[in-house]
């Protein structure tokens, strides 16, 4: 009875059946006119014990069973059953019941002991996520391997093209001149690295803890025939010494835990150069605090977290650093997302070489549920643009808009 219940407040409008051992009980559909687009989703729970189990701890249970099967769709499919979720969710009146200062003292307890990453677990959360094969990731990322919120200037925008003008509209806020140095903390595949040092002359060191991701960095820098102006190297940027005129993180921060927020920055400040410029690249909230999605810290990113914006300025507030821009970028997150499920569903059947069926469901519902969190919830990514001198920046914006290269 505790999941009819909780479905029954969770799902309004659009219609949602839900299939038991010996039970059938549908939920919805009260009816509005921009629901009506919503298609039936009916779901099979194969297992007795399921219900309650959800009930209880619906994060991760629900994620668990759509995994082993003991879920599936019989109309439907996962995101249409996420979708519903997501507008009725909108649909409701009222805000989120407000956080208790229990709930407020326990959030903060394990924020603590889930995100304490010093460079040994660090590396090791780094590759159980980065280091899977890099076959996995050529079949829904963009040809230079972007796995961050690309930036969609128009609504017909590829995602080649989307991943082309985050790198651009990222190389413009860095104000770059040929021959400066700049170091990209949390370097991937390389691709950042390998398009400022292409495009605009500079020399950059990528640095990753991602043993898979170094090789293949070096690999592209060799036969792009950057070498000479790219290096790449596996190290912790708190190992690091010496200053650079530029530095950027793109999908780094999201890593480091916040209460390693402070290091993180203390680490940008002594790193930068006087007259330098900073850019971080990461996906936040537009709420306050919370925790990582046990599903997401238990199958996808241990030591993950997506900050509130409050923790990001509050960490910046210790150092010298000025925070000189801040751009929100919403809904590009979640087409960035479509477009990685979209590729990865097609190619479904190449991911179960790699992996199982278990993978791929599991990979599935990770995309799933991260664009519905972009689209429907309170995410989204910030570019904060820093410095350590007042006047390191131009006092208008203009320079960040420039025309894209073809």
């Amino acid at each position: 009875m505790l999941l009819d219940r909780i479905l029954k407040s969770l799902v309004q409008y659009g219609q949602l059946t839900v299939k038991s051992p010996g039970r059938e009980k549908v939920y919805g559909d009260q009816g509005r006119p921009e629901t009506g687009h919503l298609k039936p989703v009916t779901i099979c729970l194969h297992d007795r014990k399921l219900r309650r189990k959800i009930a209880l701890n619906p994060d991760p249970a629900f994620g668990e069973a759509y995994m082993d099967g003991s879920l599936t769709f019989e109309e439907g499919d996962l995101w249409s059953f996420f979708e519903l979720l997501g507008i009725n969710a909108r649909l409701r009146d009222g805000d989120a019941v407000p956080e208790t200062g229990l709930a407020r003292v326990i959030g903060k307890f394990l924020r603590r002991i889930n995100q304490f990453n010093n460079s040994l677990i660090s590396q090791r959360n780094v590759a159980h996520h980065y280091d899977l094969s890099r076959e996995l990731y050529e079949l829904f990322l963009d040809e230079d391997r972007q796995y961050s919120c690309a930036y969609f200037s128009k609504p017909d925008d590829t995602l080649e093209d989307a991943q082309f003008r985050k790198k651009e509209h990222i190389a413009d806020k860095l104000l770059l001149e040929p021959g400066q140095s700049v170091l990209d903390i949390g370097c991937g595949w390389g691709g950042m690295a390998l398009h400022l040092a292409k495009y605009n002359k500079v020399e950059v060191l990528g640095i990753t803890l991602s043993e898979e991701q170094l090789k293949i960095a070096r690999e592209r820098a060799d036969q792009m025939g950057l070498s000479n102006q790219v290096r790449f190297e596996l190290m912790d940027y708190r190992n690091l010494e010496g200053q650079f005129d530029r530095i950027v993180s793109v999908g780094m921060f999201e890593h480091v835990g916040a209460p390693h927020f402070s290091e993180f920055f203390q680490g940008v400040s002594g790193l930068l150069k006087e007259n330098g410029v900073a850019l971080l690249h990461s996906i936040g909230r537009m709420s306050p605090p919370g925790i990582t999605s046990p599903f997401i810290h238990k199958y996808i990113f241990p030591g993950g977290y997506i900050p509130a914006l409050s923790e990001v300025t509050d960490a910046v507030e210790k150092t010298r650093l000025w925070i000189t821009d801040i751009e929100i970028l919403r809904i590009h997150y979640a087409d960035t997302l479509k477009a990685w499920r979209e590729r990865f569903t097609e190619r479904w059947d190449d991911a179960k070489k790699l992996y199982d069926e278990r993978f791929c469901r599991m990979w599935e519902f990770y995309l799933v549920a991260s664009e519905v969190s972009f689209r429907f919830d309170r995410m989204m990514v910030f570019q904060m643009q820093m410095s350590k001198q007042v006047d390191a920046v131009p006092l208008t914006r203009d320079y960040m808009f420039k025309p894209q290269p073809t």
